[in-house]
C-alpha cells in the first residue's frame, strides 16, 4: 500500500500568463488530496472518492465527462502494467480556483509512480489538456508538485526554470471562497486562451511573452498578459525583499487588469476583493485562479487576519487562512 498527498495551490499573482509562456508566482497551500493505492494482480482500476466510485481497465480507458477523467487521464498516461485500487480523500475546495483538479491528478500520479517532480507535473498537465480537454498551462501542476513550505514559486513557463521566493514572516495568505462556481472546461477559460493565441498570431509572435506594451496597447486581452508578466516579476522582487506594501499594490493592479482588460472578474468577486482590501492590515487582494468565480487571495498582516475574515464572511464567503506548503510526496 502506498499513500501520497498533494496540496492545492493559490496563485499570488500572474494570472493567465502561464499558457502565454509568461511568469507566475503561486504557492502550494496546506489543503491536501490524499490517495491510498493498493496494487492489484490484474489490469482493473477501482476508485473510491468522496462517496463516489469508478471502475475501468488499463488499455481501455474512456472519457466520462466527469471528475473521473482527471484520474483516468493520469492513469492512462502512466502506461501501467498492473491495476490498482485507489481511495481518495481531499479537503481542497472543489470549483473554487484552488486547483483541486491538479491536486487530484498529482496525488494519483505520485501514488502510482516515483518519477521526478518536473516529469510528473508535465505528465499531469498533458492528461488535463489531452484527456480531460481543459487547456490549462503548467502552473498548477508545477506548484502542486514542487511547492516549498514558507515559499512562493516563481516559474518561467517558457523554459520551466523556477526558484523559491521566501514569504516574509508575520503575514498570512487569506483565501476567500465566494461560492460563485465555475467549471473551467465549460467556462470562458478556453475562449480566453484562444483569444491570446489569436492576438499573438496577429502580431506575428510565437506567444504574448514576446510582445511589448506598445504592441498590445489596443488589444485588451493581450494587454493584460503583457502587463501581468511585468507585475509578476516586480512582485517577486518585492516579496523577496520583504516589501509587502509594494507586493499588495501589484496584487490590486492585477485584479483591476483582470476585471477591465481580461474580463474574468464577476461582480461578486470584485466586491469581495474590495471589502477585504479596505481592511487595515490587508496589503492587497485579487481574484485568483482561472476566473469567472472562485476565490480571492489576500496578503494580510497576521494581526488583521480576523478582521479580513470578518469582512469576507459578511459577503457570504468561506475563509481559509493558508500557509505555504511543501509539494506532493509519498508518506
Amino acid at each position: 500500500m502506498i499513500r501520497a498527498r498533494a496540496p492545492g495551490r493559490v496563485n499570488l499573482i500572474g494570472e493567465h500568463t502561464d499558457y502565454n509562456d509568461g511568469f507566475v508566482l503561486p504557492c502550494a497551500i496546506d489543503r491536501f488530496t490524499v490517495v491510498v493505492a493498493e496494487p492489484r494482480d490484474d489490469r482493473a482500476v477501482h476508485v473510491e472518492s468522496l462517496g463516489e466510485r469508478d471502475h475501468f481497465t488499463l488499455g481501455e480507458v474512456e472519457r466520462t465527462g466527469t471528475w473521473r477523467d482527471y484520474v483516468r487521464g493520469v492513469v492512462e498516461r502512466l502506461h501501467l502494467e498492473r491495476g490498482a485500487s485507489l481511495r481518495i480523500e481531499s479537503d481542497v475546495p472543489r470549483g473554487a480556483g484552488l486547483s483541486s483538479s491538479a491536486s487530484l491528478e498529482v496525488a494519483v500520479g505520485r501514488a502510482l509512480s516515483d518519477i521526478a517532480g518536473e516529469e510528473l507535473a508535465l505528465l499531469c498537465q498533458r492528461a488535463e489538456n489531452d484527456f480531460v480537454g481543459v487547456q490549462s498551462g503548467i502552473m498548477d501542476q508545477f506548484a502542486v508538485t514542487l511547492g516549498r513550505a514558507d515559499h512562493a514559486l516563481l516559474l518561467d513557463c517558457r523554459d520551466l526554470t523556477y526558484r523559491h521566493i521566501p514569504i516574509p514572516p508575520g503575514v498570512a495568505i487569506v483565501v476567500c471562497d465566494s461560492h460563485v462556481r465555475r467549471a473551467l472546461a465549460d467556462s470562458g477559460y478556453n475562449e480566453r486562451r484562444a483569444e491570446c493565441e489569436a492576438a499573438a498570431a496577429r502580431l506575428g509572435l510565437a506567444s504574448l511573452r514576446d510582445a511589448t506594451p506598445a504592441q498590445v496597447a489596443g488589444l485588451k486581452r493581450a494587454r493584460h498578459v503583457v502587463s501581468e508578466n511585468d507585475r509578476t516579476l516586480r512582485a517577486a522582487a518585492a516579496l523577496e525583499s520583504g516589501d509587502c506594501v509594494t507586493f499588495g499594490e501589484l496584487m490590486d493592479a492585477s485584479h483591476t487588469s483582470m476585471r477591465d482588460d481580461f474580463e474574468i472578474v464577476p461582480p461578486e468577486l470584485d466586491a469581495l476583493a474590495a471589502a477585504t482590501r479596505a481592511v487595515d492590515g490587508c496589503f492587497g487582494s485579487r481574484l485568483t485562479g482561472g476566473g469567472f468565480g472562485g476565490c480571492t487571495v489576500s496578503l494580510v498582516d497576521d494581526e488583521a487576519v480576523d478582521a479580513v475574515g470578518g469582512a469576507a464572511r459578511e459577503l457570504g464567503a468561506t475563509v481559509y487562512v493558508c500557509h505555504a506548503s511543501d509539494g506532493a510526496a509519498r508518506q
